[in-house]
């Protein structure tokens, strides 16, 4: 009698951990079944989009950037203005490889001009950056405005810029009315005007990371 009650336990016991086993397996497959269940929220996907605020309001996506440059900045003349020194050598992947004064914009008489070209290491890929500082921010605006007023492409971006949570300027980002796989961005900030010429999707996120 004692044999035939351990021999119905030892059985009830098996069935137990049999039952068990089969609930874990289904756990366990559901964790990576059944969508998001297994997920860690706080991961950040390698291929991240950015996104960047339309006219309409809406949000569009864009492929997130390689962070960093594969070739070197060009140094800059050792006479280097002030507003020289303040450009970047590098914005995400694309570095400083030349860097001269210009005359694009003399009929608006700013103080200084140069014109800048960042590059990936192709070419192809190059922004060309007219930056010019006025004497006052009202001459900067006037340059600003006239600038976007002449841009006729589907726009792509615009906002504010700012500095430490201030309004310092705006910006705007629109398709090259000439060649609708390029772009133009054009930005104020105080008494500095920009206007950034390239690839669309590069000029977009070139502008938006550009830290003046």
């Amino acid at each position: 009698m004692a044999n035939t009650q351990q021999s119905s336990s030892h059985g009830k016991l098996t069935a137990v951990i049999a039952v068990a086993a089969v609930v874990i397996v289904l756990a366990l497959l559901s964790a990576f079944i059944w969508p998001g269940w297994a997920l860690n929220k706080t991961t950040t996907p390698t291929s991240a989009p950015t996104s960047s605020s339309t006219s309409n309001g809406k949000k569009s996506a864009a492929a997130k950037a390689p962070s960093t440059p594969t070739i070197s900045a060009k140094p800059l003349p050792t006479d280097a203005t002030s507003l020289l020194k303040a450009m970047p050598d590098s914005v995400v992947n694309y570095a400083r490889t030349d860097a001269n004064p210009s005359a694009n914009w003399t009929s608006a008489s700013p103080l200084e001009e140069y014109t800048m070209t960042y590059s990936t290491g192709d070419d192809t890929k190059n922004i060309a950056l007219i930056t010019a500082q006025w004497s006052s921010a009202d001459d900067a605006k006037k340059q600003y405005q006239a600038l976007t007023a002449s841009l006729t492409g589907d726009e792509i971006a615009s906002g504010n810029v700012k500095v430490s949570g201030k309004t310092t300027g705006s910006y705007v980002i629109r398709k090259d009315a000439s060649d609708s796989k390029k772009a133009v961005a054009v930005w104020i900030n105080d008494t500095a005007v920009f206007q950034a010429n390239g690839p669309s999707d590069a000029v977009t996120t070139f502008c938006q990371k550009f830290p003046l």
